[in-house]
């Protein structure tokens, strides 16, 4: 979604909107439509930049990403 590299699945990060906020979905369970990134935060910066989350998610509003951002530092910080 972020750098639009194809890449298998097992590599990718599931995100699942819930309510305005965008959550990892670490077991892939959560219901509502996917969308998958890279887990790294240049991709999500790329999918920021282009506006991505909203067409991806299929909604009209601004959604928060604060908590994905925080998840994709703690990967980093690692």
């Amino acid at each position: 979604m972020g750098c639009r590299v194809r890449t298998v699945k097992s590599e990718l990060l599931r995100l699942v909107a819930v309510g305005d906020v965008i959550v990892p979905d670490l077991r892939g369970r959560l219901p509502g439509r996917g969308a998958s990134l890279h887990p790294a935060l240049g991709c999500l910066e790329l999918a920021e930049r282009r506006r991505a989350f909203p067409r991806a998610f299929r909604t009209s509003g601004a959604l928060d990403g604060s908590s994905l951002r925080a998840y994709l530092e703690g990967l980093d910080a690692e």
